[in-house]
């Protein structure tokens, strides 16, 4: 297994370890690193969690924060020879990182897919929409060509193209921002993959086409009942769509819950921060949204202890801690997991006395 340092197991060993998970999708351990002339860039750095078909997870977290490179580990989309894998993907019984590339090649498209984030580059400029779903469809399924170019109109329909007929033989640069991530939705969905994959999807979208794009979503996966991993910043679109959500901070987890439990009791001063930082509509508001002070660290130097530590205004709370000790992921009920060193009785006085009342 690439990136892995010290002495490999032998078989037997490596079975006993490596036991199948019984959820369809999990993450025990992944850690993602590259290599390079500054130091490793540890872009994932020990993220574990499971997730269930039908369900949809929401991975929340500023930019550089380790969402993508996230899922394009699970979809096997990272270069091994200039990256190091370690820890274990494990979908529908079969683990992924151990696996070969011909193995998750035969997976991608059929088994997941992955709508990403800029369809315009995603999608190949020379080729036409519909052939490129052709061929995805193709690749997964031995059928003539009149057969998956029936099937590609019959995707376009559903996802909402209009005249897909004719827009079939249009190539991506003649479609609108909203029509190619459309396209792309149909392209990802033609497979009936059981794991979608959806890394920002709704970026650069005025709002009423998001909304167009979020409820097809939703129709979608109802239809197929996929597990649906949603990749974002704009905690709006979770609220929307993720049964749970995972906040990321520098290639970690910060805090995982139900979505009601993120949105109605974080623990975690990260997640407060990307609250005060999200704008209203439900309520009126005199004062500026609240910025989180600083800037993502390093993932080069990632500071010592907890990596929030120096953006974090509670820190000077638990007597240093936060900057000489990694705050390990603690369970603080029903499911709900925060990494921080602040006390469950201090995290609730801050949240009810100082944070909430000013969301």
């Amino acid at each position: 297994m690439s990136g892995d340092t010290g002495t490999t197991p032998d078989s037997a060993r490596f079975a006993e370890v490596r036991e199948p998970s019984s959820s369809f999708l999990e993450l025990r351990d992944l850690k993602v690193h590259f290599p390079t002339d500054d130091g490793v860039v540890k872009s994932v750095d020990g993220l574990s969690f499971k997730l269930e078909r039908g369900k949809t997870l929401g991975i929340v977290g500023e930019s550089g924060s380790g969402k993508s490179v996230t899922s394009l580990a699970i979809m096997g989309l990272h270069n091994r020879a200039k990256s190091q894998l370690s820890g274990e993907i494990w979908m529908d019984g079969e683990e992924l990182v151990s696996a070969s590339p011909e193995t998750v090649r035969g997976l991608r498209g059929k088994k997941m897919a992955m709508i990403f984030q800029d369809p315009l580059s995603a999608m190949h400029p020379f080729y036409t929409v519909g052939a490129q779903i052709i061929e995805a469809y193709r690749v997964h399924n031995k059928v003539s060509k009149q057969v998956a170019r029936k099937h590609a109109i019959d995707m376009l329909a559903r996802v909402g193209i209009p005249q897909p007929q004719s827009r079939v033989d249009d190539y991506p640069h003649q479609f609108s921002g909203g029509m190619r991530q459309r396209a792309m939705i149909a392209m990802s969905l033609s497979c009936d993959p059981e794991l979608l994959i959806a890394d920002e999807p709704t970026t650069a979208l005025d709002v009423t086409v998001q909304a167009q794009i979020l409820d097809l979503m939703r129709d979608l996966q109802q239809e197929f009942n996929s597990a649906v991993i949603i990749i974002t910043h704009d905690l709006g679109v979770v609220a929307e769509l993720a049964d749970d959500i995972l906040v990321m901070y520098a290639g970690r987890m910060a805090e995982y819950g139900t979505t009601e439990q993120i949105f109605h009791e974080p623990r975690h001063p990260y997640a407060w921060g990307l609250l005060g930082s999200m704008p209203r509509l439900d309520r009126a508001r005199t004062d500026r949204l609240i910025p989180i002070k600083g800037t993502p660290p390093s993932l080069i130097n990632v500071p010592t202890g907890c990596a929030f530590n120096p953006r974090c205004v509670y820190s000077e709370l638990n007597g240093g801690a936060s900057e000489t000790e990694r705050p390990e992921l603690r369970d603080v009920g029903f499911g709900h997991h925060v990494a921080c060193h602040l006390s469950e009785a201090q995290q609730q006085r801050i949240w009810n006395d100082e944070i909430k009342p000013n969301l």
